[in-house]
């Protein structure tokens, strides 16, 4: 067996005829290729690569990334600054999905085939797609640390084009037909729940949250200044994402005097009092108001993909096509950035159709604006000079 000394690292020809590199460490630790090779070469040529990692300060310690993965991704999410909400959310990823997969796996172990099945798996598994898509970029973002501040792995894993991107299905845009068919079968103390969600677009969260004094009857407005947050140990309330989230939310004038009516019969008293309680005064609670919710679909024959969610939705695209601009909407919606707001100024066919109408009203009412003098004598002195050629020809 030839064991070949060189200037940096050692190469050698094992039994089965592949050759072994191995090369000191910054600490001076001999450290073996996590593989041989088929050729002499190929082993001096990695050694190589690895002297200039060490040499560029781009080594990365092997045994760093021996550490259990999900030890890393529950140190990852508890020392990151989060919302409840958000923090819920992410533990709840690292239990449902990631344990199952990564549960025996160190961080170093989890190579970039691992998570292509693991992402396949979730999907076959029927897991809908926006689920594996805030799993994967949670996965991501966890790697991104490992690799850039935390340096215990050379490479992330995560390279899967696209994966992070919510690629989910158009949601469905509710008529004001269907709107007010739904507010008529739903409980009457939370009609106003219904076409506030719609034609005012706040989250249901910030409806919850709504207060007495939150509600400008005279100014028709409704202010958003918090939202209520729901937890495994309860509710809680919550600032806004950003700043954009505090806004002032114009109603149309149809539905103000049912709003009043709602806030003298149904909401808590005070200033303070919530205008969106349940029959013995608890506060408003997803999972009690989605049984109301499905009955009250099925009773105005609204399909049963229709979520809660697509009422602001559906309220979104009603004030799009009533001319909306994209700073218009984020304002509305309470986004600071376009990309929400910009899916509901897509051209849709109506819509297109109105826009070339209008062009075209502008069109025919500048052509039959009078001509100036000197455009109409223009016009004559063409005509008459038209006209006295053809004549002459015809004359010659």
């Amino acid at each position: 067996m030839a064991n070949n000394r060189r200037d940096w690292g050692r190469i050698r020809r094992l039994p089965s005829g592949r050759w072994q590199a191995r090369y000191p460490g910054p600490d001076g630790a001999l450290r073996p290729a996590p593989v041989t090779f088929e050729t002499r070469k190929q082993a001096s040529d990695w050694l190589a690569e690895k002297r200039t990692e060490i040499i560029r300060d781009d080594w990365v310690d092997p045994d760093l990334g021996k550490v259990p993965f999900m030890a890393y991704a529950s140190t990852w999410v508890a020392e990151r600054k989060l919302s409840d909400t958000t923090r819920e959310r992410y533990e709840g990823i690292v239990r449902n999905h990631f344990a199952p997969a990564f549960g025996d796996s160190t961080v170093a172990g989890i190579k970039e085939a691992t998570v292509r099945r693991w992402r396949s798996d979730l999907l076959a598994r029927k897991v809908g797609e926006p689920t594996v898509a805030k799993a994967y970029r949670l996965l991501r973002a966890i790697y991104n640390t490992a690799v850039e501040e935390d340096r215990i792995v050379k490479r992330n894993p995560c390279r899967i084009k696209g994966a992070g991107e919510d690629n989910s299905a158009e949601r469905p845009v509710l008529t004001i037909r269907q709107v007010y068919a739904v507010a008529d079968a739903m409980q009457p103390r939370y009609r106003m729940l219904i076409l506030l969600a719609t034609f005012a677009s706040p989250r249901f969260g910030e409806l919850a949250a709504l207060r007495r004094r939150d509600v400008d009857l005279e100014r028709r407005e409704i202010r958003v200044l918090r939202s209520q947050a729901e937890l495994r140990g309860g509710t809680k309330w919550k600032g806004p994402k950003s700043e954009a989230g505090k806004r002032r939310i114009a109603i149309p004038k149809a539905i103000v005097g049912e709003l009043r009516e709602h806030i003298a019969r149904y909401a808590e008293p005070g200033a303070d009092g919530l205008v969106f309680i349940g029959p013995q005064g608890g506060r408003l609670r997803r999972h009690n108001f989605r049984r109301l919710w499905v009955k009250a679909k099925k009773a105005a024959q609204i399909p049963d993909d229709v979520h809660f969610h697509d009422l602001r939705h559906s309220g979104n695209e009603l004030a799009a096509e009533s001319g909306a601009t994209t700073r218009e909407l984020m304002a509305r919606m309470g986004h600071s950035t376009t990309r929400a707001a910009l899916r509901y100024q897509r051209a849709r066919r109506e819509r297109d159709h109105s826009i070339a109408d209008a062009m075209n009203r502008n069109i025919e009412s500048a052509r039959r604006r009078p001509q100036g003098k000197r455009a109409r004598k223009r016009g004559r002195r063409r005509g008459e000079g038209h006209a006295g050629g053809t004549a002459g020809n015809t004359a010659a």
